[in-house]
Parts: structure tokens; sequence; C-alpha cells
């Protein structure tokens, strides 16, 4: 084993992987463009790995997101850019400038009261006055919209309860409703847009994470419709061969038993 310290050693194993003589073809031949969407995929694996509660298998995860974070630092590094110490330090100094009733003599917060300190640094430090400035554009949507709709609330531009919100989405639902017939696609998804946006905001004022909330319809539907799937293969069936009514027969009763 290495007696290097292991940051100090994972750092040197990215070097020699792109070392243009002796590293690897393939990792010589990224950029942070070709590298940003495993930088993506490796935060949605730690996500699973928290979800799954497997602490073996997030450690593993935060490895992989780590050596993302190498791999970016190191492509800044031959550029003449920074390193990865320079990282290190940056974000050290941020959280202490972030923090002054932990790191300073500033009076102790409560959650919420960091919350809005946070963001109030958060504006000074880019220079951004916009009520909107600052939520990243390559957020997922409805990530994005969810943080859209907190930017808004916090100048009271929001609606004053989640039956006023409730009753917007029956409003948008209405408007979708009136354009089926016409069925023009950029009509049709600007009032799915539209709905969805609504969805997301009801879901922040509820205290939930909209994107939360739909992985979880999402793993629902998954469970569910494998256990249709598996029904229909008990009697010899797979779903192109069943009508809809036997699917739907199967589909509740899987909802009776709690999948």
């Amino acid at each position: 084993m290495s007696n290097e310290p292991p940051v100090e050693r994972l750092i040197n194993v990215m070097a020699a992987l792109r070392d243009p003589e002796t590293g690897c073809p393939w990792d010589r031949e990224q950029d942070f463009f070709s590298i940003a969407p495993y930088t993506i995929e490796e935060a949605y694996e730690v996500q699973a790995a928290i979800a799954a509660g497997d602490p073996v298998q997030l450690k593993d995860e935060l490895g992989d997101l780590l050596f993302q974070v190498v791999y970016h630092a190191r492509l800044a590094e031959e550029r003449g850019w920074f390193a990865f110490d320079d990282v290190a330090v940056a974000i050290a100094d941020k959280m202490i400038r972030r923090h002054p009733h932990v790191f300073g003599d500033a009076a102790a917060r409560d959650a919420a009261a960091q919350t809005a300190a946070w963001e109030a640094q958060k504006a000074v430090e880019r220079g951004q006055a916009g009520t909107l400035a600052g939520v990243a554009a390559a957020l997922p949507a409805l990530v994005r919209a969810q943080k859209l709709n907190a930017r808004a609330a916090r100048v009271k531009f929001e609606w004053p309860d989640a039956e006023s919100i409730l009753d917007k989405l029956a409003e948008e639902t209405s408007e979708l409703r009136a354009e089926l017939a016409g069925a023009d696609p950029a009509r049709l998804a600007d009032e799915v847009g539209d709905m969805l946006f609504v969805l997301a905001n009801l879901a922040r004022k509820l205290g939930l994470n909209a994107e939360a909330c739909l992985a979880g319809a999402n793993a629902k539907f998954t469970r569910r419709f494998e256990a249709v799937e598996a029904a229909l293969a008990g009697q010899g069936k797979t779903p192109t061969e069943a009508t809809l009514a036997e699917m739907e027969r199967f589909w509740q009763d899987a909802k009776r038993a709690g999948l």
C-alpha cells in the first residue's frame, strides 16, 4: 500500500492517467465537456446509494464523485487555471465566510436564519441583485422550477396557501383541456409546462421536494408495473398479449398489496 496521503495519491493517479506519453488513451482524450455528463451521473449514483441505505455502496459512489472533482481539477491544472489544492482552499474559505456564526463573532442562527443569510451572502459574492439570479439554468427542470418559486416567495411573490395553488392547477388543467382539440404541439407543451411549474410550487408550499416526490412516483410505478408483468407471466402472457382490462386488474391487485 502506498505511503502517500490518500488525496495526494488520488491526484497522482489522475496525473498518471492523463500523462501524454504513458497515460490511458481514453483519459487523455477527455475534456471538461466530455467528462461533465459522468460528473452528473456520479452525483445521482450517490443519491441512489443514500436512498438504498447501503454504506458500502455510498463509500464507493462518493469515491467516484471525488474522482470527478479530481479529473476536472487536473484538466484545469493542465491549462494553467488552478489545481486541486486551489479548489479545496476556495471551498474551505467559502464555508468559513458563509458561517460567521460558527467561525466568527456573529450571533447564533437557527436553520431558517442561516438559509436566508447564506443566500444573501451568495448574492453579494456573485454581485447579483435580481431575485432569480444565480438559479443555475443547467439544473434539472423540476428542481429549477422549485428553486425559482422559492426565490420569488422570498419577496412575497407567491400564493398564500396550498389551496390557492390547487385552484391555479385546476385553472391550468382547464387551459390544457381547451388546447386538446387543436392538438398544436407548441401550445400543448406550453400548457403542460405550466402545470408542471405549478406542481413544483405546490410541493414547495407543502414543504416537499418535488424531485423526490417524482422519484418516489417513478419507483412506485416501476414496482406495480413489474407486478403486473409477473402476474401476466403466471398466465403465460406478456403485456403485449394482454388486454388493458387485464393489466388494470393486476395493477389494482398490486396497489392493494401495498406495492
